[in-house]
């Protein structure tokens, strides 16, 4: 075998970049099993301390199976291997000159902006007095115009304010991101689908009937452009926030958790966000080329300290995303984190009534993201980015009651609903039983009922003996 010694291995730049994550090559060698560092004779202290970092786990699965790969090598081949390994490193990185590091658009265009333009008052054919509008003919309506919850329509903040809104749910149709994409369909179908704003059987509580609920309309997003749309998603949601309704978001890919929650905790900069994420995928990843999508919202929100990690709380982790190094990340951020491996060890009324007291322990006011990939596939087969091994929807709505009863609530979204890929109704009616499960919580609280996992009595037991 030909050693390509003199071959370029690596930018000075580069190197300077893995050699300054770890304090020295002795402690990238401590990190590296002895029966390994015996076949490292040949390599440079620069390459040592690049094996000590993260960076070869861009192009090796797992650090296991790097040292593997090692320990079967001779030296003359691990050197090869991490010359090669290193050149694959930094081919991944941005090049200068080279690669497009900007998304053109044309500043000429006369409706560069036409997708977020609100409609102005005056233009309207009739004008009207501030309030939600009933768009409904019949007193029990099963046809006819569908809005969420069968609630009426409002269009404005002034609306929100004139009608006491309590609850406001509005559609994002963002369709970007990773995964199986179909938002932009997700909030017509859900509204077409009957469940939400429904009798609550278990807690014989109505939240259409005890809430004031309005359909919010859909927030525009630029179907072209993920990075363009986000701006004006966060600034219609800070306006819903800013009227004392609860925003319910329905999308649209779980990018759309990054300004949802940052608009949330902007109503309220005072008071912290306790941000219960519900999903398959922990959406912390921190080495992609967009700093803007689905598998990344969780990092920035952490990151750039829109919430503490402390004040997250991740339910029904099982994605392969999630590395051993992603959850030591989790960690050293303070993030309670419960994954479908606890519920297999610990059984999932242990893990339930962690999650409901890590999220009553703070006293803030909750934010619920439940991307719908939280239930098993057999359950929610139109998730965007489904996994296998999920959550039933007889275990996630009792503890979305529970939250939404015994804690304020700031907000919700419902995301990564992805319509097309169910011909059936199971998943839309799933979708809408999560959101209607969180509406009885808000209703139940505010008839003061908080205790902890109240059931109806005549719901329990018959009576009859």
């Amino acid at each position: 075998m030909t050693i390509r010694t003199n071959r370029h291995l690596v930018s000075a730049l580069a190197l300077s970049m893995f050699v300054a994550a770890h304090s020295s090559t002795l402690s990238a060698q401590a990190r590296i099993p002895s029966e390994v560092r015996a076949k490292l004779e040949l390599l440079t202290d620069d390459q040592i301390a690049f094996l000590g970092t993260d960076q070869p786990l861009r192009v090796i699965p797992s650090r296991e199976k790097l040292y593997q790969d090692l320990e079967r090598r001779t030296p003359e081949q691990v050197e090869q291997y991490v010359s090669d390994m290193i050149e694959a490193v930094e081919a991944h990185a941005f090049r200068p000159g080279i690669d497009m590091a900007n998304i053109p658009l044309n500043p000429e265009a006369s409706r560069f902006n036409g997708f977020k333009v609100v409609q102005p008052e005056i233009l309207k054919e009739r004008l009207r007095d501030p309030g939600p509008v009933n768009v409904h003919r019949y007193i029990n309506q099963w046809a006819g115009i569908p809005t969420f919850a069968g609630a009426p329509v409002a269009v404005t903040p002034e609306d929100l304010i004139a009608g006491n809104v309590e609850v406001a749910i509005a559609g994002i149709p963002q369709s970007m991101s990773s995964g199986s994409r179909d938002g932009r369909n997700a909030p017509n179908v859900l509204r077409a689908m009957h469940v939400t704003g429904n009798l609550d059987v278990y807690a014989m509580v109505d939240p259409g009937a005890v809430l004031n609920i309005v359909d919010y309309g859909d927030i525009a997003v630029d179907r072209m452009s993920l990075e363009r749309g986000l701006d004006h998603v966060y600034d219609m949601v800070l306006q819903m926030a800013n009227t004392g309704a609860v925003p319910f978001l329905v999308g649209g890919d779980h990018s759309l958790m990054y300004p949802n929650v940052k608009a949330v905790q902007a109503a309220d900069p005072d008071q912290s966000l306790t941000v219960v994420h519900f999903g398959a995928n922990y959406n912390a990843e921190r080495t992609r080329a967009h700093t803007i999508s689905d598998r990344d919202a969780v990092y920035r929100l952490v990151s750039e300290g829109v919430i503490d990690g402390s004040d997250l709380i991740q339910v029904g982790l099982r994605g392969s995303q999630a590395t051993r190094e992603s959850f030591e990340w989790l960690r050293d951020n303070d993030v309670r984190y419960h994954t479908m491996a606890s519920v297999e060890a610990n059984g999932w009324q242990e893990v339930m009534e962690q999650i409901v007291e890590e999220a009553s322990d703070a006293g803030n006011p909750l934010y619920l993201s439940l991307d719908v990939s939280v239930l098993d596939p057999t359950e929610m087969v139109a998730a965007g980015r489904a996994v296998p091994g999920g959550l039933t929807i007889r275990e996630v709505t009792p503890l979305l009651r529970r939250l939404c009863a015994e804690n304020e609530v700031a907000g919700l979204e419902l995301m990564d609903f992805a319509p097309m890929l169910d011909l059936s109704y199971v998943s839309a009616m799933n979708a809408n039983y999560m959101l209607n499960a969180c509406l009885t919580g808000i209703a139940m609280r505010k008839q003061g009922i908080t205790e902890e996992n109240y059931l109806d009595p005549t719901t329990v037991d018959h009576g009859q003996n």
